[in-house]
């Protein structure tokens, strides 16, 4: 049995909340509640305290009648410090729903309730299960107030996309499914497949992968883009979370869901992957650069949409897109390993790929032939080779996930690649 405390934040999910809770119990958890005064506005701290057993925390100020214990632990003898007690005894902190003003607080360490004096307190894994309105999570405030949790090792869960509060809204924002907070938890607890666990050979090893295919706009509605799926890459970035490695994913339009154990960030555009690979790229020790980048955008994208005017054609002007991995490579520190990908089509592939790599100044490249449709963009199936220095290894065509643990183990055991992930 662990000690969650769940830290519930003012917004209509505050109901999700509750069958979170609900579960962590059924866990065998015992489980504390603390409420900010809006969370109390959609939820009352009596539902809580039914399922959870406990008395619920709303002010600081105010008498624990359990003294900072969790259910099933003796109570003691003396009053401590509400804030302090209740997160000394905890195993893992969750914050659900978490609001964005409640996350610019956390991020800048604002202690204006039990909740948020309570987190800052807190040396125990610490979850924050967003939930907003899209354009709410989209903006550059609680984007950069999550970078800065993340960064503190804050694990920061992403919000699901479907129907919004507001009527006939639709976006990302909702707040994660109460069972995938339950899985991000247990994997805190050790129970499920930590990302950052000493166990495995890339334990302790920080990896930013990149996946998917930037879209770059043409208008509000129309986007010039490509046909990555981003299976490689996930692929990757959970065969690297299950060996032990503490990775972030930089997912560029990409439907396919992501396990608990990978820290996972959302972008669109080629200058989004840049500004948030860049976040995450000074810590990172290994970089897999998985993600199909566009090399153009439009120069001028449309504010309003473009209507078709009779039999008139279009002409796009294009500017190239920035060169993300050799801007990456040029500012690297020295251990960091960096790996590319390259989709090529037909001939030499082998020999452009090295080119590529030589051009870029990375370690390793890992490239295949998209001329072959079974092995192509959205295919289930891969073949490809890690290209370094010293020479090409094959890897022959299976599942996305067979060969993301092959290369892996290729890139380990290349001298190419100036060091092995586990020195």
């Amino acid at each position: 049995m662990a000690r969650v405390l769940i830290g519930v934040s003012g917004g209509i999910a505050a109901y999700k909340a509750v069958e979170f809770a609900r579960l962590a119990t059924l866990a065998g958890h015992g489980v504390r509640v603390a409420m900010t005064a809006t969370a109390q506005r959609f939820v009352g701290a009596a539902t809580f305290e039914g399922i959870a057993g406990s008395p619920v925390l709303t002010d600081e100020f105010a008498r624990d009648p359990m003294r900072g214990a969790y259910p099933g632990d003796p109570a003691p003898e003396h009053d401590p410090i509400s804030h302090l007690a209740v997160v000394e005894k905890a195993d893992a902190f969750v914050v659900a729903p978490a609001s964005a003003n409640t996350i610019a607080k956390l991020a800048s360490g604002i202690c204006d309730s039990l909740l948020t004096t309570s987190f800052l307190a807190c040396e125990a894994p610490r979850i924050v299960a967003p939930a907003m309105n899209d354009r709410m999570w989209a903006d550059a405030a609680t984007r950069a107030n999550v970078a800065l949790l993340r960064d503190r090792g804050v694990r920061v869960l992403e919000p699901g996309e479907g129907a919004l509060a507001s009527r006939g809204e639709h976006g990302r924002g909702r707040m994660p499914e109460p069972n995938e907070i339950m899985e991000a938890l247990d994997a805190a607890l050790g129970g499920g497949p930590a990302s950052g666990s000493e166990s495995g050979d890339l334990g302790g090893v920080r990896v930013l992968v990149t996946a998917g295919g930037t879209r770059e706009a043409i208008d509000p509605v129309r986007f010039i883009g490509n046909r990555s799926s981003g299976r490689m890459g996930v692929a990757i970035a959970e065969a690297a979370a299950a060996r032990g490695a503490e990775v972030t994913l930089v997912a560029a339009n990409v439907a396919l869901p992501t396990g608990p154990a990978v820290e996972r960030v959302d972008v669109v555009s080629a200058a989004d992957l840049a500004a948030a690979t860049q976040v995450a790229f000074e810590s990172t020790d290994v970089l897999i650069m998985a993600a199909a980048v566009a090399d153009f955008r439009p120069s001028s994208p449309h504010e309003g949409k473009l209507v078709r005017d009779g039999s008139k054609g279009l002409n796009l002007e294009l500017e190239a897109t920035e060169d993300v991995l050799a801007g990456l490579a040029a500012g690297r520190r020295e251990g960091q390993v960096l790996v590319g990908f390259a989709a090529e089509h037909g001939g030499d592939f082998i020999e452009r790929a090295r080119s590529k790599m030589e051009r870029k100044g990375i370690d390793a490249i890992v490239v295949n032939d998209v001329s072959d449709a079974a092995i192509g963009f959205e295919a289930a199936d891969n073949e490809v080779t890690v290209v370094t220095a010293e020479g090409e290894t094959p890897i022959d065509r299976g599942s996305k996930t067979e060969v993301a643990a092959a290369v892996l183990d290729a890139l380990s055991l290349s001298p190419g690649t100036g060091r092995s992930y586990t020195s």
